[in-house]
Formats: structure tokens, C-alpha cells, sequence
């Protein structure tokens, strides 16, 4: 047995000795180079694209805000919610009324060749000013209404006419409503009720992508605080490093170490300023990554700031259990509201091109209303069938007289053929009218049965199968969160163990660190040994970093595939007002 260690001692001598030289060799050959090219410092070594100085500080909650205010993605699924309520508020238009008045002046002239064209110069001339309005729209019953008014003055040198000018008004009022198809659902309110699930749909994307940038961020921020902080541990491992090399200087000087040991503790300080050196890449990789999260564009002036973050207390693991973690995720994921949105479309449709597949039975009913009267000087006194045959019948009323028989009453009868309740201008037209003096009242049944409805009948089959695909995608969604909980449960709590083990293994490099180097003082150790334990403790000292870093992410994650990202980030998103008071979401 003390034969195997003594053997077991003596190679790990002989291993000492030729890493020494080995050191000590490339050492010259840096040596050699520095003579040429010069010692760097890591200090003067500066990231790129930034000022040094002008530093901007930043909390989590600060770079949350910067990137919910400035992001691209935000405001695109922002302009993409809004489009949707535009779009909501554009299909609630079948409903409004619309409202189309007229009038016009007509004159004509018209070449008659006739005797019972009404004239006798054959020019038959009419004016006629009309004015007319009409209000028409659906209802949410499926039916529709068309209500036309039209009130006209005409004047005409046709003897026929007993009025001129006249006044004809009319009141027609025509309602449609289906009693099969059409009457729980048509097309508009399906396109209604569409647009409202895709106003639903489209803020569940946004909250989903807000969700994903603030998670995004939370992570970023978390790899800056690592970089940031990594860099001051390898600066601090440096310093150590220049502190060790002066005292094995001095040492070297008062023959207590050997010129080879201060050659070590050079090559000890130059990888750790290599470690500097990429621990300051590090630092500009992250800040530039959150950058690209917080900034609007690359023109903004922070890209010139170094970012700063302010480390504020860490965040405490949930002690949330699986199955609650899952159950907030199943209730608050905005993925799954939009899944019940598109099933809700589906359902629609589906609901929609099953009413389609009835007969159409249409109840029709029209009332009209008619208004007509003239001015009393427009009266016409001579008939113009039996003006002519006046000289006769004088003659026949004198001869009759003469022969002492009764007289021919005159065919003329002036004002008397014309009723009158047809005597007056526009205002006793309108009271004919509105007081239903002639009306006409009709009532109809309008049937359309097809003998086969094949484009009905492929759409509601379609609209079956896609009803269970978007089942089993459902499905296949929440079995994708309920893997997503539960590895993000374990990644927190394994982040947490692999924290606690770091910071233990931190502690206790840091003690055997310590006693190396009192152990190097008594002569009891080799530089070898201390820079050995001093790598030992700032591997250490990262892993913690880093154990640190991985919890803060998965908490973060946690929060995303649990739908509480909002709540524990204190973010609230406020009501996008666009279109419609119906087409809102509800926030």
C-alpha cells in the first residue's frame, strides 16, 4: 500500500515538473511576443458601438415597459387586434339603414297624330316634378323591409286630364321574412358572429405574443445580468492573479520561490485575461440581444449606451404543485382561447350550412297607400269627348223646344266629374295619403324547395370534419401544455437544486482556495496547487452565476406556460378601442 502511494506521489511530481516547464516555455515564447507587440491591458480593450460612461441603468420592470412600448411584434399584433375589430364593425353594417331621397324635373314634348290624344295641335306637353325617398335594410330575424315614398306635380295640356296641375303621392311598405332558412341564421348574422370570434381570436394572439415578449425580455435581461456579472468575477480573478504574481515576484527575489514559479503566476494572469476578454464578448452579445427586444429601430440612441441592469431581488420559485400548475395553464393560456375561438367559428358555420339544407319559405306582405288632388283653377269645364257634339245638341234643344218636347241636358259636366275630395293642392294629396283613404293591402307565400341541395349538403360535411379536426388539435394543444408544465415545474426545481449544490461547491472552493494559499505561505503547497484551486473557485463561482441565471429563467418560463405572466410581471393591457362597443374584447 505505501508503496503504491509512494509510486502515485511520484507521478503526480514528475507531472508537476513537466507542466512547469511546459509553462514556463509557452511563457517565453509570449514573453518574446510582448517585446514586439506590447502588454495589453483588458481595461483598454472597449465593446463595440458603445460609449463608455454614459451608461443606461435598467430594472426588469424598466426593460418590460421599454420593450411593450417600443416593440415591432407588439404593435403589428396590436394593428392586427384593431383590423379585426374594423372588420367586426364593418360586418355589423348589413343592419344599418339606408336612407336614398331623389327629385327631378321632367319636361316632355310628344308628337300625337290621335283625336283621342287629348290635343288638337298634336304637341302634347307634360312637366312633371318629382320627389321621392326611400328607406330599405335587413333585421336580425333574418327579414327585410323596403319603405318607398314618392310625391310628384304635373301639368299637361291633355284634355283628357281633369287635373292640372295634379298631385299624385304613393306609400308603398314591403316586408320579407323567411320562416325556414334564414330564420335563426343567415349569412350576415354569420359574418357577425365570425368577426366577433375573430376579434376574440386575434387578442388572444396579441395577450399570447405580449406573453412572449415579456418572457423574451425577463430572459435577456437575466443573460446580461450573468454576462455582466460573470465579466466581475473574471476581473476579480485577475486581480487575484496580479496580487499572486507580485508576491511570488518578491518571493522570487528573496530566494524563497523558484523564477519558474513567477513565470506560473504570469501565465495564470494571462488566461485570466482571456477569460476578461470574452466574458466583455459575452456582455456585448446579450446587451445586443435585448437591445433588439427594448429598441424601436436601429437608429435609436440607447444602441450607443452600455445597458446596466439593476439586479433587484430574485425572484422566488413558485411552490405552486403540478397538478394546480396545470390547471392555471389549461385556464389561462391565450393559445387555448384562441383554439375555443376557432372552434366557436367552426360551430358557426357548422350551424350556418345546416339551416342552408331547409326549403326556403318566405312570408311576403305589401301595404300601399295612394294620395291624389289637384288646384281648383287646374279644373277642366268642357269634356273634351262631347265639346264637339255641343252644336248639335243646341240645335236639337231648340227644335225640341219648338215641338214642346223635353230638352237634351248639355254633355259638358265640368267640375262635377271630379270628386270632391281630389279638389286642393300637395297637402290634400298627402292627407288622402296618410289617412289610407286608398289602400292596398297584399300578403304572399314565397316558397323555393329544391329538389337536391348538393352545395349545401358539401359544406356541412366539410364543416363536420373540421369540427373534429379542430377536436383532436385541441387535444393534441393541451397535451402540448401539459408537457411544457410539467418540464417547466422540473426545470425549476432541478435550477433550484443546481443553485443551491453551486453555491455549496462556490463555498467550499472558496475555503480550499484559502487554505492553499496559507499552505503556499508556510511551504506546504506549490503554485501549481493554488492556481489549481483558484481556476477550481472561479469555475465555481460561474457555475453559481449560472445556476442563478437558469432558476430566474425558468421562473419566467413558468410564468408564460401558466398563463401568469401578466400578474407576476404587474403588466395589465388595456382595451383597444377600435370600432364597435360590440367588437370589444374582453380585457
Amino acid at each position: 500500500m505505501n508503496t503504491q502511494t509512494e509510486h502515485q506521489s511520484a507521478s503526480r511530481f514528475q507531472f508537476s515538473v513537466i507542466l512547469r516547464f511546459v509553462i514556463a516555455f509557452l511563457l517565453l515564447v509570449q514573453s518574446s511576443w510582448s517585446q514586439v507587440a506590447g502588454p495589453q491591458d483588458p481595461a483598454a480593450v472597449q465593446r463595440v458601438g458603445v460609449t463608455p460612461g454614459n451608461q443606461l441603468r435598467l430594472t426588469l420592470d424598466n426593460a418590460i415597459a421599454l420593450a411593450l412600448t417600443n416593440s415591432n411584434d407588439v404593435e403589428a399584433s396590436r394593428d392586427e387586434l384593431r383590423m379585426s375589430q374594423f372588420s367586426c364593425t364593418a360586418s355589423l353594417g348589413v343592419f344599418d339603414v339606408h336612407l336614398s331621397p331623389e327629385t327631378y324635373f321632367r319636361r316632355t314634348v310628344s308628337p300625337v297624330a290621335s283625336s283621342l290624344s287629348g290635343v288638337a295641335n298634336g304637341s302634347l306637353r307634360q312637366q312633371d316634378r318629382r320627389s321621392a325617398i326611400r328607406l330599405n335594410g335587413s333585421t336580425n330575424s333574418g327579414g327585410s323591409y323596403d319603405v318607398d315614398f314618392s310625391a310628384n306635380r304635373i301639368t299637361t295640356n291633355n284634355q283628357f286630364v281633369s287635373l292640372s296641375p295634379q298631385y299624385p303621392t304613393s306609400l308603398n311598405f314591403t316586408y320579407t321574412q323567411p320562416l325556414m332558412r334564414g330564420l335563426r341564421i343567415d349569412d350576415n348574422r354569420r359574418q357577425i358572429q365570425v368577426a366577433k370570434k375573430n376579434v376574440a381570436m386575434n387578442d388572444a394572439q396579441f395577450q399570447q405574443r405580449v406573453m412572449e415578449i415579456i418572457t423574451d425580455v425577463t430572459r435577456a435581461f437575466w443573460d446580461l445580468v450573468f454576462a455582466v456579472q460573470n465579466e466581475q468575477v473574471q476581473v476579480e480573478a485577475r486581480n487575484q492573479a496580479q496580487g499572486q504574481l507580485e508576491s511570488n515576484r518578491r518571493q522570487a527575489e528573496q530566494g524563497v520561490l523558484a523564477p519558474i514559479d513567477v513565470v506560473a503566476a504570469e501565465a495564470q494572469m494571462a488566461v485570466f485575461e482571456q477569460d476578461i476578454y470574452t466574458a466583455q464578448e459575452t456582455i456585448t452579445r446579450a446587451e445586443n440581444a435585448l437591445k433588439v427586444l427594448l429598441l424601436p429601430d436601429r437608429r435609436a440612441p440607447e444602441w450607443s449606451r452600455p445597458l446596466q441592469p439593476v439586479t433587484e431581488a430574485n425572484p422566488q420559485p413558485p411552490s405552486v404543485d403540478l397538478s394546480e400548475a396545470v390547471s392555471a395553464a389549461l385556464e389561462n393560456r391565450p393559445e387555448l382561447q384562441r383554439a375555443k375561438a376557432v372552434a366557436d367559428i367552426n360551430e358557426i358555420n357548422t350551424r350556418y350550412f345546416r339551416d342552408q339544407s331547409k326549403p326556403q319559405v318566405d312570408v311576403v306582405g305589401t301595404y300601399t297607400s295612394a294620395g291624389l288632388a289637384g288646384t281648383a283653377a287646374a279644373v277642366r269645364s268642357v269634356n273634351p269627348l262631347a265639346g264637339g257634339f255641343e252644336p248639335i245638341v243646341a240645335r236639337l234643344n231648340e227644335l225640341s223646344t219648338q215641338a214642346g218636347l223635353t230638352t237634351i241636358p248639355s254633355l259638358n259636366f265640368g267640375n262635377g266629374a271630379v270628386p270632391e275630395v281630389f279638389i286642393g293642392g300637395m297637402s290634400e294629396s298627402l292627407r288622402s295619403l296618410f289617412n289610407s283613404r286608398f289602400p292596398t293591402t297584399e300578403v304572399g307565400l314565397r316558397i323555393n324547395l329544391p329538389l337536391r341541395n348538393r352545395t349545401a349538403e358539401g359544406n356541412l360535411g366539410r364543416s363536420l370534419a373540421e369540427a373534429s379536426r379542430i377536436k383532436d388539435q385541441n387535444e393534441q394543444l393541451e397535451q402540448q401544455i401539459e408537457a411544457e408544465v410539467r418540464n417547466a415545474v422540473q426545470a425549476i426545481r432541478s435550477a433550484q437544486a443546481r443553485s443551491t449544490a453551486a453555491a455549496a461547491a462556490r463555498s467550499a472552493a472558496q475555503q480550499l482556495f484559502e487554505s492553499e494559499q496559507r499552505r503556499l505561505q508556510t511551504g506546504a503547497s506549490t503554485v501549481f496547487l493554488v492556481f489549481q484551486r483558484q481556476t477550481d473557485l472561479i469555475t465555481a463561482r460561474s457555475r453559481e452565476l449560472q445556476a442563478q441565471t437558469d432558476l430566474n429563467k425558468a421562473i419566467a418560463t413558468f410564468q408564460r406556460v401558466t398563463g401568469n405572466t401578466f400578474k407576476a410581471n404587474n403588466v395589465t393591457l388595456r382595451a383597444e378601442v377600435a370600432g364597435s362597443r360590440s367588437c370589444q374584447p374582453a380585457q
